[in-house]
């Protein structure tokens, strides 16, 4: 019966699966979403829906080109220091519709941040992916998560968020590369 619930309703039971953080020992900033949307999944990589502004914005933060392929953004985002990983490892949710998570299994964003000590802030995408990100640190009480920053969420989801607003509050990630 709850198959056919999961079904009807669009539910996946969606995972990080092969999708590694992207991050290095030069990162200084860890950058947090939610979880991979369904078009991320498929491509095995953050942030992959054409609609998503994401590596727009980070582009423009960063004063650099707009990058279209995987390989180049993976090294945008490491030559200046940001990191990329998601809160959630595996989780059930009707499309990329964060209002819809159930079932949470966090990464373990502790063992990347004691990994990678030069990690000095963390920032999340969205209201969701902070919301969840606080509630895995009150098990784990780290300095850093407890500080962490929410930035708009770039999302198509969130379409009344024009780009240059978007492109305005990530400027905050250039104080600490």
């Amino acid at each position: 019966m709850f198959e056919l619930f999961c079904i009807m309703n669009n539910i996946r039971h969606a995972t990080h699966g092969e999708v590694p953080p992207i991050v290095d020992f030069n990162s200084k900033v860890l950058v947090l979403g939610s979880m991979l949307s369904p078009k991320s999944s498929e491509a095995r990589f953050y942030y992959a829906h054409p609609q998503n502004r994401f590596w727009q914005v980070l582009s423009a933060v960063l004063n650099a080109p707009l990058c279209a392929g995987n390989d180049d953004r993976k090294k945008l985002a490491l030559t200046h220091g940001i990191a990329l990983w998601d809160v959630i490892d595996s989780c059930d949710i009707v499309g990329a519709n964060d209002s819809t998570i159930k079932n949470v299994v966090y990464n373990d964003i502790v063992g990347l941040l004691n990994k990678h000590e030069n990690i000095v802030k963390v920032f999340t995408t969205g209201g969701k992916a902070h919301e969840l990100l606080l509630r895995y640190n009150r098990q784990h009480n780290n300095k850093h998560i407890a500080a962490a920053t929410r930035l708009p969420s770039t999302s198509p989801l969130n379409c009344a968020a024009k780009l240059d607003d978007l492109i305005e509050a990530y400027k905050v990630i250039n104080e600490y590369l």
